[in-house]
């Protein structure tokens, strides 16, 4: 495996990007810049994409040592991926894509606490079983998501990038147990 020091996690909602990283940026040393911290604002409002794509850039100036990006956004690859040396694709099957997205809407609505530092955003039952769901989301997104990424790594203009796809939870835990720093 090549080195890794410029990094974008990216996979279908409940896959676990921001857990693994997190993860994977304390044990490498790395910025971790999660892009729906970055994208969100009060009340559930979108950030433009201009604004959206400069702080995207501010982050990723800040990072020295280099970064992990967590999160998809697949209009912001022309900035986050200008430099990217490694995409991690977190693939879970569909069954616990759903799952992981039904026990973590209900979580956070039950919870009640902001969902990321920089907005004042939280689930709810409402927000959970409306069109908006993250459950829905991801129900609509997971193969279409997979379909888009299988085709990236096989696609010219993307072959300088190392490509990682972890396929299960097994993969995923043993891929950050064997990192080294």
């Amino acid at each position: 495996m090549a080195e890794m020091n410029k990094i974008n996690v990216v996979g279908t909602s409940a896959t676990g990007k921001s857990t693994f990283s997190k993860a994977l940026a304390q044990k490498l040393g790395l910025h971790y810049i999660e892009l729906d911290n970055l994208f969100w604002l009060d009340d559930w409002q979108e950030c433009p994409d201009k604004v959206f794509l400069a702080k995207i850039e501010s982050e990723i100036a800040k990072a020295q040592n280099g970064y992990v990006i967590d999160g998809n956004y697949t209009r912001t690859i022309p900035v986050k991926w200008a430099e990217i040396d490694t995409v991690i694709w977190l693939d879970l099957p569909f069954p616990v894509n759903l799952y992981r997205s039904v026990k973590r809407a209900l979580q956070r609505a039950w919870v009640q606490k902001d969902l990321w530092p920089d907005s004042n955003n939280q689930d709810s039952i409402k927000k959970m079983l409306g069109r908006d769901s993250i459950i829905w989301w991801m129900v609509k997104t997971h193969q279409k998501n997979r379909n888009k990424y299988q085709h990236m790594m096989q696609a010219p203009e993307y072959q300088s990038i190392q490509w990682i796809h972890l396929k299960s939870q097994k993969e995923i835990d043993t891929f950050l147990q064997q990192l080294h720093k």
